[in-house]
């Protein structure tokens, strides 16, 4: 049987080992039957263990047992999103540094590489800005998670979703390469944009791949 505290750990490890998350920055969360496990507030990634682990009411966000630890900030985003998208079982919160940097100028990242298909659009979108925790945040990020599997957040980072953990971990770790390949091509001068018919190519095949990883 899955131990869901130990793989919500080992990716919160993971994060924090491939430098997308440091100290407490950052949050991650897991479907957990009718709840969610989430990243307790306030604690160092690198201490954290597999009973820090907050569990939650996925319906009203009430704690669904006592814990002497509180949910991370930013459980309301996590919650609406896990609520709201059924195949979602995992979201992942990084505040990696190229994801950051280009969340300040809150723009969306264009299709300048073929890999900007892994978050399911021709885009990665930028959520308005919001103050953290808040209810303004977790709408502005439905919106621009719409058809896709991450977005920035304005002066702020990125946030991933899949439907595990690892996936979340992976689409995050794409976001983050992609991010630092835009803003590397932006010092020598303009990128090259992929047309619509070209994202389209490579969405079909994506979508076909997921499709034989299914069968």
């Amino acid at each position: 049987m899955i131990n869901l505290r130990e793989n919500l750990l080992s990716i919160t490890n993971k994060l924090l080992a491939a430098g997308l998350n440091h100290g407490a920055t950052g949050n991650c969360s897991c479907r957990d039957r009718d709840g969610f496990l989430i990243t307790p507030t306030g604690v160092d990634s690198s201490k954290l263990t597999a009973d820090m682990m907050v569990r939650m009411n996925l319906s009203d966000g009430s704690l669904m047992q006592e814990s002497k630890y509180k949910p991370s900030s930013e459980w309301q985003f996590h919650r609406a999103i896990l609520e709201k998208y059924s195949e979602i079982n995992a979201v992942v919160h990084t505040h990696s540094v190229f994801a950051s940097t280009l969340s300040v100028l809150g723009q969306d990242i264009p299709a300048f590489h073929y890999m900007i298909a892994v978050a399911g659009g021709s885009s990665i979108r930028c959520a308005p800005y919001a103050m953290f925790g808040t209810k303004e945040l977790s709408d502005n990020i439905l919106k621009a998670i719409k058809d896709r599997k991450a977005c920035l957040l304005s002066n702020h980072g990125l946030v991933a979703m899949g439907e595990d953990l690892n996936e979340a971990f992976n689409i995050a770790e794409e976001v983050e390469h992609l991010s630092r390949l835009f803003v590397e091509a932006k010092r020598i001068g303009e990128p090259k944009l992929l047309s619509s018919k070209e994202l389209t190519e490579v969405l079909n095949r994506f979508n076909s791949y997921s499709r034989w990883s299914k069968d």
